[in-house]
């Protein structure tokens, strides 16, 4: 079996011209309502979701896990899916699924229909986030490409701004302002949905499936035999359990140690601002210095961030621990995103982006319960982030063993 190796620089797909920037606008968007509201819109609304329905710290974190396990589910199928039938039809009914399961949310009654709403709302993000991320190889050549994922990731961001600024609007009215806000993520990610199926496109006119002029991995099963993928997958465990940790409690912990609902979710917009240059700022390191450097440089931030929100409630270390998350937030999926690309070729890279994300799940599966758990015992989340710190650790320690760059910047 031929091994699975970097390629080498490239021209741009044919034809790609200007409309790459039309799909890589649109992916944005539907990462926006993927992510920005079928994930992260729950930590907006978790405090008054909980009181209303009566559930503990554990429960919140249960529902946030059904959530993540259905991630994790269909992003390892929906990128094996997105390579067979076409990363436009996964992402389209990826994203219906999502707004429709974001309408039904807003009538949860209780712990188990709450976790069987997200838990299918989930399944609708892993299709549609994996299926767009892996996209990029086939409309950008290698030295845009962590430029490129690093962009789409941004809808993320606008997802944490955009919330941060209705929710306590929506809130204010009334105690089942939840519902609302949960009828409206689902009304924009079905409008998101359509701009997918009108303008998305698999690759540009007249590309093959892989036009990159290095022959890689000629099957799935070439991927699943890749020590580089597995490693990828390994470190993608330590982002998942870490970062979910922070971004599902971040409202509620700023509630619990005397801040208001509306400058809890101010600092959270905050962290949405901040995040919207973090993918194109990490991608383009990434470009020039290599996947490796790049994932050990964020897991490092990511380290202190969380360890800071954990030790102080102090004003100033919020702030810093709340910037130094936004400036890196997303970073390590799109530079995840390259490095599959660039280890598999356009035809591959949205199965091998899902083949990583199962591991990705299964860290974001475990990391709120465990969170939650230790609330409960605690009566405090400090505990929960220092968790996260050390595991973000970890992390950093399994991208410094990943083999060293190629002058391309991808690995080898």
């Amino acid at each position: 079996m031929q091994s699975i190796t970097t390629e080498q620089s490239a021209p741009a797909p044919p034809a790609a011209g200007w409309y790459r920037w039309v799909v890589l606008a649109v992916g944005t968007l539907g990462i926006f309502a993927a992510l920005g509201l079928a994930r992260f819109g729950y930590a907006t609304v978790l405090k008054p979701m909980k009181e209303t329905l009566g559930i503990t710290s554990a429960g919140a974190g249960i529902i946030a896990s059904a959530n993540l396990a259905g991630y994790m589910i269909l992003a390892a199928i929906g990128g094996a899916l997105a390579s067979r039938y076409g990363s436009r039809v996964v992402a389209v009914i990826g994203l219906l699924v999502v707004g429709a399961t974001l309408l039904l949310t807003s009538t949860a009654t209780g712990l188990l229909s709450a976790c069987a709403w997200r838990g299918i709302t989930g399944l609708g993000s892993g299709a549609a986030n994996v299926s767009i991320m892996g996209m990029w190889t086939g409309w950008f050549e290698p030295r845009l490409r962590g430029r490129a994922a690093g962009i789409a990731v941004a809808g993320s961001s606008i997802g944490l701004i955009l919330t941060g600024l209705a929710v306590p609007r929506i809130l204010a009215h009334s105690a089942a302002g939840w519902r609302a806000c949960w009828l409206l993520f689902g009304a924009v990610a079905i409008g998101m949905a359509l701009l997918a199926l009108i303008f998305l496109r698999n690759r540009p006119a007249g590309a093959s499936a892989d036009p990159s002029p290095q022959k890689r991995a000629e099957s799935i099963a070439d991927l699943y035999r890749s020590p580089a993928i597995w490693h990828l997958g390994g470190i993608y465990v330590a982002f998942g359990f870490s970062y979910i940790i922070y971004m599902t409690f971040f409202v509620n912990h700023l509630q619990n140690i005397g801040y208001s609902t509306v400058a809890a979710n101010q600092h959270f917009m905050l962290m949405g601002v901040c995040s919207l240059v973090c993918g194109f700022l990490w991608g383009a390191v990434s470009d020039v210095f290599g996947r490796k450097a790049a994932l050990v440089a964020v897991f490092l931030v990511h380290t202190v961030a969380f360890a800071l929100f954990g030790l102080t409630g102090a004003p100033a270390g919020v702030i810093v621990s709340t910037v130094l998350f936004g400036l890196s937030a997303w970073s390590i999926p799109a530079i995840m995103a390259a490095a599959c690309g660039d280890l598999l070729g356009a035809r591959l890279s949205a199965a091998g982006l899902g083949f990583i994300t199962l591991f990705f799940g299964i860290g974001q599966a475990l990391g709120p319960w465990v969170a939650g758990e230790m609330a409960d015992a605690s009566k405090s989340f400090s505990h929960a982030f220092l968790l996260a710190a050390a595991v973000a650790m970890l992390g950093a320690l399994g991208s410094l063993l990943l083999p060293r760059r190629s002058p391309e910047g991808g690995l080898r």
